[in-house]
C-alpha cells in the first residue's frame, strides 16, 4: 500500500484518504450533536483491495473517539469493520431514539 494519509474534511462532510495528494477514498458523514453518522464509504478502483478502506475507517473512528463523539454506522462497510474490531463497539450510539 502506498503512503496514505487520512484527514477529516468538515467543509465536505467527509473523511478523506489521500496518497500523493490524490483522493483515493472517502467516508461521507452527517454531524449531529455528539454524533457522527457514517453514511457511505468509497475507495477508488485503483486502491481497491489494498487496505485503504479499512485504514480509512480505523482512522476515522480513532478521530471520532478522540473528539469524544459517538457514531451511527449506516454504512455497511463501517458496520462490518466495527463487528470485526469490537474495541470500537463502545463508539456506536445505542439509543434507538437518536435521529439519523
Amino acid at each position: 500500500m502506498r503512503d496514505v494519509t487520512v484527514q477529516d474534511n468538515p467543509a465536505e462532510l467527509r473523511y478523506e484518504a489521500r496518497a500523493d495528494g490524490e483522493l483515493i477514498g472517502e467516508i461521507r458523514y452527517r454531524s449531529k450533536p455528539g454524533l457522527v453518522v457514517l453514511v457511505h464509504t468509497e475507495v477508488a478502483p485503483s486502491a481497491e483491495g489494498t487496505g485503504v478502506g479499512s485504514l480509512l475507517v480505523e482512522q476515522a473512528l480513532d478521530d471520532i473517539r478522540k473528539r469524544g463523539l459517538h457514531v451511527v454506522p449506516l454504512c455497511p462497510f463501517v458496520g462490518a469493520y466495527i463487528r470485526r474490531h469490537p474495541d470500537y463497539a463502545d463508539l456506536v450510539e445505542t439509543d434507538p431514539s437518536t435521529p439519523t
